[in-house]
C-alpha cells in the first residue's frame, strides 16, 4: 500500500466504531483504535448483531453469547471498556428505521466526533460484500444524519428519562473502501494488540476452517510500501468524509 495523507486525532476527540458482528472491527480498525486509545481518546465499539448464526456447527443460541465474550476479550486487549451490542438478527439484518433509530440512540449518547465504519459496497477489495455489512454501513450512514436533525427520533431518552439532545458527528472514516483518502499508521504496538484482539476471536475462527493466521492477514493488509533498507511499516487505510 502507498502512503496517504495521515489521519490525526486529537485527545479531546472521541470515537464510535460501529459494526454488524464481533470480529468486523478486528480486521485492521481495531489496530487504529489501540493507538487512539494510547492518546487518551475514549472509544465505543456499537455492534448491531451478536453474530449468532456465524457457526455452523453451534446453535444460534450458544454462538451469541460465545460470541459476545470473545468480543468483549477483544476490546479489552485494544483498550475499550464501552461494548455495545444490539439483539437484531444475524445473517438477516434488514435496513429499517427501527435500526436507524437504535444507532441514533447511542450517537446521542455516545456524542462521538468521529464515527467509523466499514465498507457497505456490494464489490469490496476482497470479493462480495456480506449481506449484514452493506446494511451496517448504509444504515449508519443514515443515522449519522439522522442524529443531527433535532426534529428526528424526539422520543429517544436517556437513562435518567432525559431526552437525548441531537448530535452532529464531525468526521466519517469508512475502513475497506477502495478509494482511500487517508492512512493511520499502526506500526508498532498498535498492530500487535491489533493483531491479539482478532486472536480473541478463537472459536469463531477455528470454525471458519481456513482462515489465514491473523499476523500473517493483517500484516499482509496493512504493510507500506519501504524501501529494502527500511523497517517494515504498517497502517489502515480508509476513506474520510468531512461532515
Amino acid at each position: 500500500m502507498s502512503t496517504l495523507e495521515e489521519f490525526t486525532i486529537e485527545q479531546s476527540d472521541r470515537v464510535l466504531c460501529v459494526a454488524a458482528h464481533p470480529d468486523d472491527l478486528e480486521y485492521g480498525v481495531s489496530a487504529a483504535v489501540a493507538k487512539w486509545v494510547e492518546q487518551g481518546v475514549d472509544v465505543t465499539y456499537l455492534l448491531l448483531t451478536t453474530g449468532e448464526a456465524g457457526i455452523q456447527d453451534k446453535s444460534p443460541e450458544e454462538t451469541g453469547p460465545l460470541r459476545a465474550q470473545e468480543q468483549k476479550r477483544a476490546c479489552a486487549k485494544v483498550g475499550v471498556d464501552d461494548l455495545r451490542i444490539l439483539d437484531f438478527s444475524d445473517g438477516v439484518l434488514e435496513y429499517s428505521t427501527e435500526l436507524r433509530k437504535k444507532i441514533v440512540e447511542v450517537i446521542r449518547d455516545v456524542k462521538p466526533t468521529v464515527l467509523v465504519l466499514t465498507e457497505w459496497a456490494l464489490e469490496v477489495p476482497w470479493g462480495l460484500n456480506h449481506a449484514d455489512h452493506r446494511v451496517a454501513g448504509l444504515a449508519a450512514v443514515d443515522a449519522v444524519r439522522d442524529a443531527g436533525n433535532k426534529w428526528l427520533f424526539t422520543d429517544l431518552t436517556d437513562e435518567n428519562g432525559a431526552q437525548l439532545d441531537y448530535w452532529q458527528v464531525s468526521t466519517l472514516l469508512v475502513s475497506g473502501s477502495d478509494r482511500p483518502t487517508h492512512q493511520i499508521e499502526i506500526t508498532g504496538a498498535p498492530i500487535e494488540k491489533g493483531i491479539e484482539s482478532l486472536r480473541e476471536h478463537r472459536v469463531y475462527l477455528e470454525n471458519l476452517g481456513d482462515h489465514p493466521d491473523p499476523s500473517d492477514l493483517l500484516r499482509g493488509m496493512t504493510e507500506l510500501e519501504t524501501d529494502a533498507d527500511e523497517e517494515q511499516r504498517y497502517a489502515l487505510a480508509v476513506r474520510r468524509f468531512d461532515l
